[in-house]
């Protein structure tokens, strides 16, 4: 007889029953979040609609530019009120 492998792991299996237990992994910006299931490791992001979405490589990229730019700008902002706060 045989037997029936399943390549789907316990964890797998609880996700698909009870749901992800999804947490954050990383702030891009204030509203643009990465998410990662606690479980199962399945990764998401919010679009930009505001939607979840899977992270896949390209999100990665826009994710990973939008960073860079929102990190910079909060910089900018950060050294003018700062130097606004001198005079």
């Amino acid at each position: 007889m045989k037997k029936s492998t399943s390549n789907q792991s316990p964890l797998k299996i609880y996700c698909d029953i009870f749901g992800h237990k999804y947490e954050v992994s990383k702030k891009v910006t204030s509203h643009v979040k990465e998410y990662t299931c606690k479980c199962c490791k399945k990764q998401l992001t919010t679009n930009s609609n505001g939607n979840l979405t899977e992270l896949t490589p390209k999100f990665k990229e826009i994710n990973t530019a939008l960073e860079q730019i929102y990190t910079r700008r909060m910089m900018r902002l950060k050294q003018k009120t700062l130097s606004s706060s001198i005079y």
